[in-house]
């Protein structure tokens, strides 16, 4: 089964995995954290098996996952930007650089239909990169 996982960048600049604990799907909660995003999924991999070796040992029914992660756009915009320049993201987007470095900083939120437009433009550019062949 596929459980949606937030990735998220706290004010301290690290990162946090968490299940929306919500979801009662799972009879668990797991998170993880690092200074990274990466290390924030690894650790949330860790806490997953350290679950599953814990419900084991209480000879406990464990539900097995697959997740599926999902930043919120602050933290997408934060992590990518050493790849991804907001001059750049911008031209992608057609969202005013200045605006895309209000949602890095989180002196301001996008808007649904904004996050729903820097998706599908970065949806657009990732076919765009998929077709490219060197030679």
């Amino acid at each position: 089964m596929k459980i949606k996982a937030f990735i998220e960048r706290g004010k301290d600049g690290s990162y946090g995995v968490y299940i929306d604990l919500g979801d009662t799907t799972l009879n668990y909660g797991i998170i993880g954290d690092g200074k990274s995003a990466n290390e924030a999924i690894d650790d949330f991999y860790n806490s997953y098996k350290e679950m599953k070796e814990l419900y084991i040992s209480e000879n406990k029914p464990f539900e097995e996952a697959e997740f599926d992660f999902k930043y919120d756009t602050a933290s997408f915009l934060a992590y990518y930007s050493n790849v991804l320049s907001l001059a750049g993201l911008g031209r992608l987007t057609g969202i005013n650089q200045g605006q895309l470095s209000h949602y890095v900083t989180g002196r301001r939120k996008p808007s649904q239909k904004t996050v729903q437009k820097i998706e599908k433009s970065l949806h657009k550019f990732a076919a765009e990169i998929g077709q490219v062949q060197l030679v």
